[in-house]
């Protein structure tokens, strides 16, 4: 006993070794109000270059994965970054589409000087107007009305000298002309000039009946003859009027469309699409004029005049007037058609019909010039996503499909627009997890995204990155509206930052964690009344955030108070030691203690570990004990085969047991068990053991010391009760103050 006092008493840590404090007057302020805070980002420095450089590189393929945990502010971080970056470039071109009058199914895409594509649409838009008030107005002319009369009356002039040339023929050969609604009727007539009736005609002579026929067949073709020639006449008549009104449309629509066609002569797409737009007027020019609508048995809007219309309209695709530098679209539901485009439709007497004004832009389009941010994640779980992103990157081109073109089993007749050229910086936001699983299995991936900007959770600490910290807190108070903190505020804040980072000379990046207790002891400054934000609101939120959260902790610690869970925590027994864990509940971890016990018999199986034999260990922990008995068999079984029969358990554990924190825990138990020396139950242990029998450094030391406390605190502290730690955890240690004041 005594030679374990002296073991101890050589071993034990001194208070000022569990924790770190800083010291509130080595802050060079009284309150962050005197501090100039902006916005930083404290402590990446790789990943702050590593976007530098991914922001600068204009070559195709130095796209940027931001890789990083959730928290490290990796996301509000890149959208300020690149904000900044596209604040000093150029605002990209709008893009229109246009009703394609060659090939229809194809509209065209045309791009325009930033502000110049609604500045076109409206021009369009005067252009239709005065087209067709132009085009109203000159039908309606006396003068249009004059020179159409004319031409009629030539044609009309040449009609009528065709029918009287008949008539008198007719009259030569003793037949009269009747018009009906079946055609021209020849009817014989006697000397007096009187139709002669059929029975009449059946009583002539044969000789006279015969001479009768043959002239009415002389004047069938006669009247054929004539027919042809009227028609060729109403042919060249109507084509005549056809051409007149060509021509005096276009002459009235030229010089409109010549003066739109000289304001954009810098864009010859433009130019020749006007010339064609022209043409097309001229061509359908009875779509302008005043009228009533067709009769129809049933309304079809679709054949309306404006519906007819429309293919002249302008479909501003990208509108970049009111841009300010490069675009920067941050897609928070990158769905196939929200990131690439889609082509809608429109229910019609139950059919789906579409034209090019319906098509939409997508993130992609919106971006272009610009900067596209992603959460990967996203990106990924959306299908055919991922693959149409990667072909956009790869052909450097913007294609608007519709996934059923691509996947139906039946093609469809439908738009497919013109792709547009595609120059995106995208940047990816997401895990290290997810980042080496598409380097390792998607070969693209690796070429598109050459740019990995990785930030990390934890940072030196150093009086420039304790002043940077104090400068963020700042800087947050300030865009939230926040009280201000006074340096013992954040003195807390930073020896609680350190606690996130389990580090004494290292704070967390974390700053999502930082910024919750930072909101909520402003709200508990507001409860106490205070101008400023203290220490004492620092504590107060740190431990209600806690007590939210720590239910489940407290009933584990009932349960061993009333000895439901046996957990010793005095006096000697051997081939029992109590181990600790860590127990993760999603927003909240805590040390749990567990009493591990050996047995020990004759046989030769060696060490049994039942949690495996049960199918309750993880494969850590497997490998933990495997390496335990390779550790015995190393020492004590040089010379001689070992035999040995060993069992190893958690007692009362009845889910799975994963890690190997536990295993120098259990070798202490089993050699306690062979060599009958028992072991103070006051003292529980954490650490792994390698094959050499090294005890090695472990995770989560400060949650399980503080568990083992507040269990020691419940059943009774003692003054003799403590923890064993692997010495290189020593740096780790950042207990609680309530811990520390009972050491």
């Amino acid at each position: 006993m005594i030679q374990s006092q002296e073991l101890r008493a050589r071993h034990q840590l001194r208070p000022e070794q569990l924790r770190w404090t800083c010291d509130p007057a080595a802050l060079p302020f009284e309150t962050t109000a005197e501090l100039h805070a902006d916005e930083v980002i404290v402590g990446q420095d790789r990943a702050v270059r590593a976007l530098d450089l991914g922001l600068t590189v204009v070559q195709p393929g130095y796209n940027i994965y931001i890789a990083g945990p959730v928290g490290t502010g990796r996301t509000t971080y890149a959208r300020q970054k690149i904000q900044n970056a596209a604040a000093s470039r150029p605002a990209p071109p709008d893009w229109c589409y246009f009703y394609n009058f060659q090939q229809p199914d194809q509209p065209m895409a045309v791009s325009l000087p930033p502000g110049q594509g609604v500045e076109f649409r409206r021009d369009v838009e005067q252009l239709l107007d005065e087209l067709k008030d132009g085009i109203r107005k000159l039908f309606a002319s006396e003068r249009f009305e004059t020179r159409r009369s004319e031409v009629l009356h030539s044609f009309e002039t040449q009609i009528n000298e065709i029918w009287q040339g008949l008539e008198t023929q007719a009259r030569q050969l003793g037949f009269l002309l009747q018009r009906t609604p079946t055609g021209i009727v020849t009817v014989p007539v006697g000397p007096s000039g009187e139709p002669i009736a059929q029975e009449q005609f059946a009583l002539l002579p044969e000789q006279t009946r015969e001479e009768i026929q043959k002239h009415g067949r002389e004047l069938q073709e006669g009247v054929a003859d004539a027919l042809r020639r009227v028609r060729s006449l109403e042919r060249a008549a109507r084509d005549a009027l056809r051409e007149l009104e060509e021509q005096a449309v276009r002459s009235t629509a030229g010089d409109p469309v010549r003066r739109l066609q000289e304001k954009y002569r810098g864009s010859p797409r433009i130019v020749d699409w006007l010339g064609l737009l022209l043409a097309d007027v001229v061509e359908h020019l009875d779509d302008f004029k005043e009228g009533e609508e067709p009769a129809m048995p049933f309304p079809l809007p679709m054949l309306a005049r404006r519906d007819r219309l429309q293919r002249y309209q302008v479909n501003l695709f990208v509108d970049n007037s009111h841009a300010q530098g490069a675009p920067v679209i941050i897609e928070s539901n990158p769905t196939f058609y929200n990131l690439l485009g889609k082509v809608e439709y429109r229910g019609e007497f139950g059919a789906l019909v579409t034209d090019f004004t319906m098509i939409k832009p997508g993130a992609l389009q919106r971006a272009n010039g610009g900067f596209l941010i992603l959460q990967v994640k996203d990106v990924l779980l959306n299908p055919f996503t991922w693959e149409g992103l990667k072909r956009a990157l790869k052909s450097r081109e913007a294609r608007i499909e519709n996934i059923g073109d691509q996947f139906g089993a039946i093609p469809t007749a439908t738009l497919r627009p013109e792709p547009i050229p595609f120059d995106v910086k995208v940047v990816l936001i997401g895990t290290p997890l997810l980042f080496q699983l598409l380097y390792v299995y998607d070969e693209d991936f690796r070429k598109l995204f050459k740019v990995k900007a990785d930030f990390d959770i934890e940072m030196d600490r150093t009086p420039q990155t304790m002043a940077d910290y104090a400068r963020a807190i700042g800087a947050l108070g300030n865009k939230h509206g926040l009280r201000p903190f006074d340096r013992t505020a954040v003195a807390r804040v930073l020896e609680h930052s350190a606690r996130l980072a389990d580090h004494q000379e290292r704070l967390s990046t974390r700053f999502n964690d930082v910024a919750e207790i930072v909101f909520e002891a402003d709200a508990w400054a507001t409860q106490a009344g205070r101008a400023v934000v203290t220490a004492a609101d620092i504590v107060t939120a740190i431990r209600e955030k806690v007590y939210r959260s720590n239910r489940i902790e407290e009933k584990l610690r009932d349960l061993i108070h009333r000895g439901q869970l046996l957990v010793d925590v005095a006096g000697a027994k051997p081939g029992q030691v109590n181990g600790l864990s860590v127990l993760q509940l999603g927003d909240y971890a805590f040390g749990h203690a567990s009493r591990i016990t050996a047995r020990t018999f004759v046989g030769a199986r060696g060490v049994v570990n039942i949690e495996r034999e049960t199918e309750m260990s993880g494969r850590i922990h497997s490998k933990g004990v495997a390496i335990l008995a390779a550790y015995l068999g190393g020492k004590y079984a040089q010379d001689r085969p070992l035999s040995l029969n060993a069992s190893l358990t958690f007692e009362q554990t009845y889910s799975e047991v994963e890690g190997d924190s536990a295993s120098s825990t259990e070798l202490y138990a089993l050699l306690s068990e062979l060599s009958g020396v028992p072991v103070e139950q006051g003292i529980a242990v954490t650490g792994s053991v390698n094959q050499k029998g090294e005890v090695q450094p472990i995770g989560g030391v400060n949650e399980k010391i503080e568990g083992y406390y507040q269990v020691c605190k419940v059943v009774g502290l003692t003054g003799m009760q403590g923890v064993m730690i692997p010495a290189q955890n020593l740096s780790n240690l950042m207990l609680r103050e309530e811990v520390v004041d009972a050491v």
